[in-house]
């Protein structure tokens, strides 16, 4: 098969062969129709993220099961699957406690006397998020592979298995909105665009987009917002607080992962308001905030792919979108084949685009 293989950091990935394994166990062998472009796998080029080389990144994916393998129940070949990269074995304390997104086990791994998924000869490449989704095939845990509907359009579909999963799901389930609170949406690409059609749906008051891109801003007017700040123009804080009354907003929604928009998003909280990380910051990063603060019972939390349970929300996801609630043809800015990939990525760098997707 052909995929986009990464193997030095300053360079650009290259279309290459790539071999990849039979299914054994509960792996699934899919077939790729649609692989969305994250944040997450600029990351891993920029090296903010380390990770293993030569490397498949991509990991936002929807196709249809080719094979599966001898103990697989939930999928079967031909089914329409979105791949989510919340891989877990069901049986962990987390997963016992309804926390399969922070599986503690390493199940949806091959071990390291097995076969690698992907290799050529003798060298082996490293999937990102256990998926390597830049190709034409990917071989995962089944856990990850959720059937859905066959009238769903697979470029729309990869979305959910990422980025609108993860700020849909920090809207409704992590931060826990409620009907007329205020919010703020730090970064308004694929997963803050994605947080802020959460919080209208939750019901919140008001709704006010940050972003340093007019034409973001101007989309997240339609995804819910009431307000915008442009991140250019003056003191961002001050002007959420004045949009406020002084008050400042019941939760900040941090979804770029920056130490000035995290110190930002929580000066801006009112009394005994809630920020949630969103974004994927480097790995070394470090935030400070005012202890004081902490007296007024202002809170920080994270939030890990939405809290996910990949079986119950993406299919209900997937009917939000088709009966028109969830936006999703907004997001899309541009469709790309695999051998555009380092394209997309350029898009990417100049911030005006909300989400590319590679499609087969």
């Amino acid at each position: 098969m052909k995929a986009a293989v990464f193997r030095q950091m300053g360079q650009r990935m290259e279309i290459e062969d790539v071999s990849v394994s039979k299914p054994i166990g509960r792996e699934v062998l899919v077939k790729l129709a649609a692989v969305g472009v994250c944040h997450s796998d600029l990351h891993i080029l920029t090296g903010d993220l380390p990770h293993p080389l030569p490397a498949i990144l991509g990991h936002e994916a929807a196709g249809i099961v080719e094979q599966v393998g001898p103990e697989v129940h939930n999928v079967k070949p031909g089914d329409h699957v979105v791949v989510c990269l919340t891989f877990h074995c069901g049986h962990c304390e987390q997963c016992g406690g309804g926390n399969s997104h922070r599986c503690t086990t390493s199940e949806a791994m091959r071990g390291a006397d097995e076969p690698p998924r992907l290799f050529r000869d003798q060298e082996r490449f490293a999937p990102f998020m256990n998926m390597g989704a830049f190709a034409e095939q990917i071989l995962v845990h089944e856990s990850g592979c959720v059937p859905m509907r066959r009238d769903m359009p697979f470029d729309r579909a990869c979305l959910i298995g990422c980025g609108v999963t993860t700020g849909l799901g920090a809207a409704i389930r992590t931060a826990a909105i409620r009907p007329g609170e205020t919010v703020a949406v730090i970064g308004c690409g694929g997963v803050g665009l994605s947080a802020i059609n959460g919080a209208a749906m939750a019901g919140a008051g008001q709704i006010i987009a940050v972003d340093r891109i007019a034409s973001k801003l101007e989309l997240a007017r339609t995804y819910g917002a009431t307000d915008v700040v442009d991140g250019t123009q003056g003191n961002v804080v001050e002007h959420v607080m004045a949009m406020t009354g002084g008050r400042g907003v019941d939760h900040v929604l941090e979804c770029i992962g920056l130490k000035q928009t995290i110190e930002e998003g929580f000066t801006m909280l009112t009394k005994g308001g809630t920020e949630t990380i969103v974004g994927a910051a480097r790995f070394d990063l470090k935030v400070e905030l005012p202890a004081l603060a902490f007296l007024r019972e202002k809170k920080v939390q994270g939030s890990m792919m939405g809290g996910v349970r990949n079986t119950i929300d993406i299919p209900r996801y997937i009917d939000l979108y088709m009966d028109g609630r969830l936006k999703l043809d907004e997001m899309i800015s541009r469709r790309r084949p695999l051998s555009e990939i380092n394209e997309a990525f350029d898009d990417m760098h100049t911030g005006t685009l909300a989400r590319s997707v590679i499609t087969f």
